[in-house]
Order: structure tokens, then C-alpha cells, then sequence
């Protein structure tokens, strides 16, 4: 069977799910789950939980195959950090 998807436009995914979890999520998971992943089905508010974003995402979709998913870190403004740097620079010279 194959799945078609209507794309969400630019943000709207993420909107959705940042919503969900802030409104309905945020007070249940926060006590007991802090930097657990969340894979968020923004339509359904259903959400699957993982100690990495592969366990969460595995979960969500072999649950809901045919849908998109928003990930969260629980506790975190982010599910991922992007960049990082070093305190001091190596040079060859």
C-alpha cells in the first residue's frame, strides 16, 4: 500500500508539535522523562518515547506508518545540538 503525504508547509510540522507538546505534553513528561526523546503526531496527539531520537522514531512510525512526526528532547529547547567548537584552537604553525 502506498501512502500519500500532503506537505506541510514550511514550520507547519514543527508548529504543531512544538503546540501539542507546550499545551498537552510538557506537565506529564517533564517530571519523570527529562532528556528522553518525544516523536510527536501533532494531528492524533499521540507520542512515542525513546532514550534516543531512533527509539523514538521507530516507535512512532512502526505505530503510525503513514505520518509525520515532530521530535522533541523532553526538558530541552531542542532535540539535537548543531555545531559545537572547540575552547582553544589547534593550529599547525
Amino acid at each position: 500500500m502506498v501512502y500519500q503525504h500532503t506537505i506541510p508547509k514550511p514550520g507547519e510540522l514543527s508548529e504543531a508539535g512544538k503546540r501539542v507538546y507546550k499545551e498537552k505534553l510538557q506537565a506529564i513528561l517533564e517530571p519523570d522523562h527529562i532528556g528522553e526523546f518525544v516523536a510527536i503526531e501533532p494531528d492524533s496527539e499521540r507520542y512515542f518515547l525513546g532514550h534516543s531520537a531512533s527509539e523514538a522514531l521507530v516507535a512512532a512510525r512502526d505505530a503510525m506508518p503513514e505520518s509525520l512526526f515532530f521530535l522533541a528532547r523532553v526538558g530541552y529547547p531542542a532535540a539535537h545540538k548543531l555545531g559545537g567548537g572547540y575552547g582553544v584552537r589547534n593550529r599547525l604553525d
